[in-house]
């Protein structure tokens, strides 16, 4: 396979003495392989040109090794065309014609786990965690004060030790009962859900001038995914992408997302994000947007496209605008991470953030995650205490 080493790429020498052969070369092919999209021959190419520079390996450990250890382990499986099976691991079983290499769920599941730990792994975690609303009452969060009990509190709220204190210190040793004058009952929070919509740009633009901004753009979605369902299990993540059209994509098939020669319409990813929303049964809601690129296209009522790369389009600018303002009456906030500096961009995007009441990052791709996992927390806080 012809290899394509994209601009923008540098590899350092990576001394990692600890690390046994095949975890120093793990840990480089997980990388490889998010910005490759997945496509385990490329990656693989790329590593033996980083092999041959700067000798990653010796003749006691060789990339083919490594190869025979990732399908034993079940990183990856070879698919064969003649039957339509994959063999994961099997020792000496290989086609004459040779297999297609592919990343298997648990490969994904890595992907997903390394993701997180590069852009949050800095940040500083709580325990696992759920939204609290701020309103104490029957809920299902201890929050540590103590009240006394009330008609309607269920009894695995009761303190049994605070209780029988009471009990000892109004009816005495001698003479112990325990009343409901006695009881003592540990306050509690609701927990709520957040319901969050991602909409990922994969206009042409986001590989433009040699600058790669789909990869970070897609680590942080992998980060994301992987934060709330380890953390918040009870919230909600939906993503999006969107190009000359929009469409949900399943959380598993993020490390293969890529580019497509799009034109970016922005209204029919805000559509769709705010349709899934509207599905959603929880009342905290919010979209994120990353993009880079000014809204160019519309799909028109018959079914064509209205599409317009010069500047800013009135027409398309101001659906935009509209879309934000029905976000904002449905009380969907939206945050747009805008990875551009382009002044007339910054621009738009700031009307638009007007006309929805949300919020807007203007940022390079270095913060990107770290910042959207801080007002990922903050909108958490600020929209479950209302």
């Amino acid at each position: 396979m012809a290899m394509n080493l994209r601009k923008g790429f540098r590899f350092a020498p990576y001394e990692a003495p600890e690390m046994t052969p095949f975890e120093k070369l793990f840990d480089i092919f997980q990388e490889l392989i998010t910005h490759t999209s997945g496509d385990v021959e490329e990656a693989l190419d790329w590593l033996r040109e980083l092999d041959k520079e700067y000798e990653l390996t010796d003749e006691k450990y060789t990339i083919d090794d490594f190869i025979e250890d990732l399908k034993a382990k079940g990183f990856i499986r070879e698919e064969f065309e003649e039957s339509g099976e994959a063999s994961e691991g099997d020792e000496g079983e290989k086609d004459d014609g040779g297999g297609t290499l592919s990343i298997t769920a648990k490969m994904e599941r890595i992907i997903r786990q390394r993701a997180l730990d590069q852009i949050f792994g800095k940040l500083k975690r709580s325990g696992s965690g759920n939204h609290k609303t701020g309103k104490s009452g029957q809920g299902d969060e201890h929050t540590g004060d103590l009240r006394e009990y009330r008609y309607g509190d269920g009894l695995e709220h009761i303190s049994m030790t605070e209780s029988l204190k009471n009990a000892q210190v109004n009816h005495g040793i001698g003479n112990f009962s325990l009343s409901e004058e006695d009881l003592v009952v540990e306050d509690t929070q609701y927990k709520a859900q957040m319901s969050t919509v991602l909409m990922i740009d994969i206009s042409h633009s986001m590989i433009l001038y040699g600058e790669d901004r789909i990869t970070p753009a897609k680590k942080v979605a992998m980060a994301l995914a992987e934060l709330i369902t380890t953390r918040y299990p009870k919230d909600t993540l939906d993503i999006l992408v969107f190009g000359n059209d929009a469409w949900p994509i399943p959380i598993k098939d993020l490390p293969y997302l890529k580019v497509g020669p799009y034109h970016t319409n922005t209204v029919a990813g805000l559509q769709l994000a705010m349709d899934m929303l509207r599905r959603k049964r929880n009342t905290n809601k919010q979209i994120f947007m990353i993009t880079d690129g000014k809204p160019s296209c519309l799909r028109l009522p018959d079914g064509n496209y209205y599409k317009n790369s010069v500047g800013l389009d009135d027409y398309i600018v101001e659906k935009c605008y509209n879309m934000a303002r029905q976000a904002r009456k449905l009380h969907i906030p939206i945050t747009t991470f805008m990875i551009a500096q382009d002044p007339y961009l910054m621009q738009f995007i700031r009307h638009f953030t007007e006309a929805n009441k949300g919020k807007a990052f203007f940022t390079g791709l270095k913060g990107l995650g770290e910042m959207i996992f801080e007002d990922y927390e903050a909108n958490r806080k600020k929209r479950l205490k209302g």
